[in-house]
């Protein structure tokens, strides 16, 4: 299990079950976003990630400002998919969805 704590900031990649679409965000509080994404697909929000099913962790890195985590992001969003799935695969290899690490 990985702890939030209060000093800690997050970019996360999160995809679909079909590892067909990448969703980009920050957050201060992994796991509390994970459940956030989660109630939007079941309250079927008008949201990028409720539409598209986006609710699986499979990339995510911890900064401790927040200024950082938001250049990540950033850097992230303006990179190609092929570069994406490049960082993913370097980390996450088997593209295992990580929810589980944030006690969900």
């Amino acid at each position: 299990m990985f702890s939030n704590d209060s000093q800690s900031y997050f970019t996360n990649i999160l995809t679909n079950r079909n590892k067909t679409v990448l969703y980009i965000g920050v957050t201060n509080n992994l796991q509390r976003r994970l459940i956030e994404h989660h109630q939007g697909v079941r309250l079927r929000a008008k949201t990028f990630t409720a539409k598209y099913h986006c609710i699986f962790l499979i990339h995510y890195e911890k900064f401790s400002w927040v200024q950082d985590a938001i250049a990540r992001e950033k850097q992230l969003k303006g990179w190609l998919r092929s570069k994406k799935v490049d960082l993913v695969n370097e980390n996450n290899p088997e593209w295992k969805f990580l929810n589980d690490e944030f006690s969900l």
